[in-house]
């Protein structure tokens, strides 16, 4: 996160916003913009960029809270929803729309910045999850692959695993490839040639 935090603070009520505003400016130096009416919501962040987002609500349906989050962007930055009531389910759909903290009893000045704080760490828990999940997916497909090549180098060279490994790592190093990629190239040209 940069040394000051853009954050677009979403609520329709001026008092409210103003209220959010000056809690957040004694908290810290922020670069703060109010978006009072939520049509056109995911242009306007998209266009505003934040880091976080905050959204005060006072009683969410379902389809509005899910929109209300798909649209701030949960996947690219933290979210924050502030609501004065909660009908039972309503956190779950939030917390699986991507909202990094979701308040319930409204949004309270002096709980703000450790809101915002817990919001923030938690993106950013979530986002590494995520990287290490498809660092782990891209992994295992990798490994599925070079499994194929091996397989497909010990029935046409008549070799045993090592070997073929072998055969594929010293491809790989010969053409400045990685193994997976020399391993890709074999099964594909593979398909085309059966």
């Amino acid at each position: 996160m940069p040394d000051t935090l853009s954050i677009i603070v979403v609520e329709a009520d001026r008092d409210r916003a103003l209220s959010i505003v000056d809690s957040l400016r004694s908290a810290g130096a922020y670069d703060i913009h109010v978006i009072a009416e939520p049509t056109g919501l995911a242009r306007q962040i998209q266009a505003r960029a934040p880091d976080v987002v905050l959204i005060d609500i006072e009683n969410p349906s379902r389809d509005t809270l899910e929109e209300l989050a798909v649209a701030s962007g949960p996947m690219d930055r933290p979210v924050a929803m502030f609501v004065d009531r909660s009908d039972e389910g309503l956190s779950s759909a939030a917390i699986e729309a991507g909202v990094s903290a979701y308040v319930v009893d409204g949004m309270k000045p002096n709980r703000l910045k450790p809101v915002l704080d817990a919001a923030i760490t938690r993106f950013h828990m979530f986002q590494r999850m995520r990287t290490e999940l498809a660092e782990t997916k891209r992994a295992l497909e990798e490994r599925k692959v070079i499994d194929r090549a091996k397989g497909m180098l010990m029935r046409a060279r008549g070799i045993g695993e090592d070997e073929a490994y072998a055969l594929l790592r010293k491809t790989a190093m010969d053409q400045g490839r990685r193994v997976a990629d020399v391993a890709q190239a074999l099964v594909t040209a593979a398909g085309l040639l059966s």
